[in-house]
């Protein structure tokens, strides 16, 4: 059985092969600067053939379940109905809808937001404070043991310091003018079979967009740019990349004109 602090453990790719190494003995991998480009690799999710048996493979599967329906795996630090496969899609195996396969190869890593340096650890928790408008999880829990082995099992070939292509979202140029009522227009059009006309969602299959199972008003995703970034690269799920950088941003523009749960700011230090 794992216990405490001393299954606070990453996993970490020996060549063909996997093994465990203490957290502490991760480093800083990404540039001293911010503006230093970041090395990319191709991204090539590893089969799910090669995890391992035993209880590192137990962790790595726990992990992949708790991305996937991250309500029902980690009830007790969910505040709604997203799951993080929600943004990550498959996963985290799809580029550009921000993967999961290399992120934990580039921290610790500094943060614009928290305003210090933030391990990996710190960062997943953010997500769950915003995204998921719940409760950090505590850096030695079986959860948060779970889901950076998985990761790090999805960034095996990544070597440190580098990321894979088609990482985050793409980048995208705001409109001169953005139309929250066009928005409204193609959202009844494009998206609200899946989303539902209140942008309630359908459980276990598509997230809500706003209201109060949505993510809370701290959440990047939850904000315009971002959104539309996602809406561009990966909606609707039949046709992704098929609406313009000027839809993309007026259906967010719609959506992120309709309440959310507020962001708790006792959380702040994420």
């Amino acid at each position: 059985m794992l216990k405490g602090r001393s299954v606070l453990l990453l996993v970490v790719c020996v060549g063909a092969g996997l093994q465990v190494a203490p957290a502490g003995s991760r480093r800083q991998t990404l540039p001293v600067s911010n503006e230093e480009p970041i090395p990319e690799v191709p991204l090539r999710p590893p089969n799910e053939s090669s995890i391992p048996s035993g209880q590192l493979g137990d962790l790595i599967r726990l992990g992949r379940n708790i991305i996937i329906n991250t309500p029902q795996y980690a009830a007790p630090y969910t505040g709604n109905a997203l799951t993080c496969n929600d943004c990550h899609l498959k996963g985290g195996t799809v580029a550009l809808a921000s993967p999961l396969a290399g992120v934990t190869t580039l921290f610790p890593a500094y943060s614009a937001r928290a305003g210090r340096v933030i391990t990996i650890e710190d960062r997943l928790n953010e997500c769950f404070v915003r995204s998921q408008n719940g409760k950090p999880l505590p850096d030695s829990s079986r959860d948060m043991i779970a889901m950076i082995a998985y990761m790090t099992w999805l960034s095996q070939g990544v070597p440190e310091g580098s990321t894979v292509a088609g990482r985050g979202l793409p980048r995208l140029k705001t409109p001169a003018h953005v139309d929250a009522k066009a928005g409204a227009r193609l959202y009844a059009q494009r998206c609200s079979s899946c989303h539902g006309a209140a942008g309630q969602g359908v459980p276990g299959m598509f997230p809500p967009l706003w209201g109060p199972r949505s993510a809370n008003d701290g959440a990047g995703i939850s904000k315009a740019p971002k959104m539309a970034a996602f809406i561009k690269a990966n909606m609707p799920p039949t046709a992704p990349g098929s609406l313009t950088v000027q839809a993309a941003f007026d259906v967010a523009a719609f959506a992120d004109s309709h309440p959310r749960p507020r962001y708790n700011h006792a959380y702040d230090k994420f």
